[in-house]
């Protein structure tokens, strides 16, 4: 086998309740096509890892240099721990909006070490791959975060219970809990968004911030959506990135006017997402988000829908 193909969904991350530590995987479709990044990796006879092509995205939107790209970055940290000395080129596909808060920059990671793992018959198990990905995250945003890569990775919700030493829980995925994603089209640098949250916070917004990571996980398990709605509140990094998303306040509220069981920033933003008991309220939801940014005169995508159960998985 000298070629395969990987596909890696978007992602949301933070959910509120969980800076850094909780992150899902999303089943969109964009442009007609499953949302998320397809990367193709292949032998080559010179050694190294290069990027041959990147499809989707303007020309010069993202960087060719193998030390700058997301996907080349992690499938290098990869090769480095196994001592390959081969050649591998990567040509991805892009099917996500950039800067989005919906994982791209993860995605891209996530299905490259995937598919390398596949290729060489390195035998590794997705999670093992998690910290190859997170240098990619890395070199994106300047901080190895697994909330984007290790949903994208495995699907379904996961918790970061610790990153020293890494452990990853997959949480339940109750077959009522449904996300609404909305887009606007603002652009919003990642790395810029982690520095505009403090390095210390008070003790009492840490409390309540435990308080609702407890009760959005235990909502989960007990498919108890009452607990699953008093978690969705961010002490930690929302109150300093909102003021990034013109209207932010007037967009959450018109989710949960629409009957969502909460409502925030997904990842660093600009987009926001919102969780609902069913579909009907998360279409409604996602409507009446995207109202709000259009009487902005801020032009959007809408998504909504079931949280995807299957991470990153092979093409061809």
């Amino acid at each position: 086998m000298d070629k395969i193909c990987y596909f890696a969904p978007a992602t949301s991350a933070n959910l509120s309740a969980g800076y850094d530590l909780l992150g899902l995987a999303l089943n969109f479709e964009y442009h007609s096509k499953a949302l998320g990044d397809k990367v193709t990796v292949s032998k080559a006879s010179e050694p190294g890892v290069q990027i041959g092509q990147i499809m989707g995205v303007p020309k010069d939107a993202l960087p060719f240099s193998p030390d700058k790209n997301t996907a080349s970055v992690a499938v290098k940290a990869l090769l480095d721990h196994v001592q390959y000395s081969g050649g591998i080129v990567l040509d991805i596909e892009k099917n996500m909006p950039l800067c989005s808060g919906m994982g791209s920059s993860a995605a891209s990671a996530a299905a490259a070490v995937v598919a390398t793992n596949h290729l060489l018959d390195l035998n590794l198990s997705k999670k093992q791959l998690i910290p190859f990905a997170m240098q990619g995250e890395k070199a994106a945003s300047g901080n190895a975060h697994a909330d984007n890569v290790a949903p994208a990775l495995l699907g379904g919700i996961v918790v970061i219970r610790s990153y020293f030493p890494l452990d990853i829980i997959r949480l339940p995925v109750p077959d009522n809990l449904y996300i609404s994603i909305i887009h606007p089209n603002i652009e919003i640098n990642t790395a810029q968004a982690r520095s505009l949250v403090p390095p210390q916070i008070s003790v009492a917004h840490c409390t309540q911030q435990m308080g609702n990571i407890a009760s959005f996980i235990s909502g989960l398990f007990l498919n108890d959506m009452k607990l699953v709605s008093q978690g969705i509140e961010d002490w930690i990094a929302e109150p300093y990135r909102a003021i990034s998303i013109p209207g932010f306040s007037l967009v959450k509220q018109a989710a949960i006017e629409a009957g969502a069981l909460g409502a925030g920033l997904s990842g660093s933003g600009p987009s926001m997402f919102a969780f609902s008991d069913s579909i009907e309220v998360a279409q409604k939801s996602a409507l009446k988000m995207s109202k709000v940014f259009e009487r902005q005169h801020i032009s959007n995508h809408v998504y909504y829908g079931k949280i995807s159960t299957q991470g990153a998985h092979q093409i061809f």
